[in-house]
């Protein structure tokens, strides 16, 4: 959508605050004048916010970023829901739970719950259990659609939040500041516009109003994620594409090096059938010269073997006269030796000793 315009904003009565005893300190410096005990906005700071907050928007989205949309009173809800579909962005439109940006690692759980029980409805396992168990489960999927049905598919936290009525989304409004995520709102007279980033103020009591400030919102978001859309699919094929290239030239690769190691190992093989073969022929070879010298060679042989007989029978001759001798020198040492004969000259007396007796 285009940029509003002082015409539109002035058409759609955004310029129409609160009653002056109700409005807050903070906005007096967007507020015009006063007519009939109500307050008006000046809508020259509007149509300037307002455009403001629509550049962000289009330009986050476009960089692929992700708004909440948050409206919960009935002048907004439709809107809220109407845009958020169409810009493909979660939305709050029914009631804001507690803790769904603080607390988000428990929403998750809860957000992963609710997928599960619609998966079992839309195939059917839920009519398959008892009656009691079915209707539990299906008033637990009927809640969780009314809190979180808006926000199934935000599997992060968002980028920025767009608040279609400050006093109504107080909760919301604490948690995104307190995550210090950047906030655009639609602040009425009555509304403290401190803790909002981009404020646009306006009247967010009035169903045109708040269409006209969604719409250019929205309008704006809705353009920047499509185009953000268009040039992720761009880069998915680009990357599917690249990686098919990649993976022909891996296996284009592959096929060469198959080819070439097939042709080293027949190179191998034929290198080890060539060595086999000459080994083979150069055996051959040797056993032919061998098989070819003269017969000459043999009496020599055999006349060397008949010198050498006859030195082994000697030296075996000696080993026996060898043996023969230490047998007897074992008997002749086993035997005793006989005693000492005493010789009859010995018994008898010589004559000098018969003489020296006789004297």
């Amino acid at each position: 959508m285009a940029q509003a315009e002082l015409k539109d904003l002035l058409e759609a009565g955004v310029h129409f605050g609160h009653q002056t005893r109700r409005w807050n300190p903070n906005m007096r410096r967007f507020i015009f004048t006063e007519m009939d005990g109500i307050h008006i906005i000046d809508l020259l700071q509007t149509e300037a916010l307002l455009e403001n907050a629509r550049k962000f928007a289009g330009e986050l989205a476009t960089g692929g970023g992700t708004v909440l949309f948050v409206g919960t009173k009935k002048q907004a809800a439709d809107t809220i829901q109407e845009w958020a579909d169409r810009c493909k962005m979660p939305y709050v439109n029914k009631r804001w739970l507690g803790g769904l940006l603080t607390n988000f690692n428990t929403m998750s759980g809860r957000i992963a719950r609710l997928h599960e029980l619609s998966g079992w409805k839309e195939e059917g396992k839920l009519d398959l259990l008892p009656t009691k168990e079915r209707m539990g489960m299906e008033a637990e999927l009927a809640k969780l659609e009314f809190n979180l049905g808006g926000v199934r598919d935000m599997d992060r936290l968002p980028d920025a939040v767009f608040v279609a009525d400050l006093k109504t989304e107080e909760i919301a409004v604490n948690e995104a500041a307190r995550l210090r995520i950047p906030i655009i709102g639609l602040v009425d007279t009555n509304c403290d516009p401190t803790p909002v980033d981009y404020v646009i103020p306006g009247n967010d009591d009035a169903i045109r109003s708040c269409e006209l400030v969604i719409g250019t919102i929205g309008g704006a978001i809705e353009e920047g994620s499509s185009a953000w859309r268009v040039q992720e699919e761009k880069r998915i094929a680009e990357e599917m594409e690249r990686r098919k290239k990649d993976e022909e030239e891996r296996k284009k690769r592959e096929e060469e090096e198959k080819v070439r190691r097939e042709a080293e190992e027949a190179k191998q093989a034929e290198e080890a059938a060539a060595k086999q073969k000459a080994e083979a022929e150069a055996k051959k070879a040797a056993q032919e010269k061998q098989a070819a010298q003269p017969p000459a060679a043999a009496p020599e042989a055999s006349g060397a073997q008949v010198q050498a007989t006859p030195a082994g029978a000697a030296v075996e001759a000696n080993a026996d006269a060898a043996g023969v001798a230490e047998v007897k020198e074992e008997a002749s040492e086993e035997q005793p030796p006989p005693p000492p004969a005493e010789s009859a000259e010995a018994a008898e007396p010589t004559g000098d000793e018969k003489a020296e007796e006789g004297k």
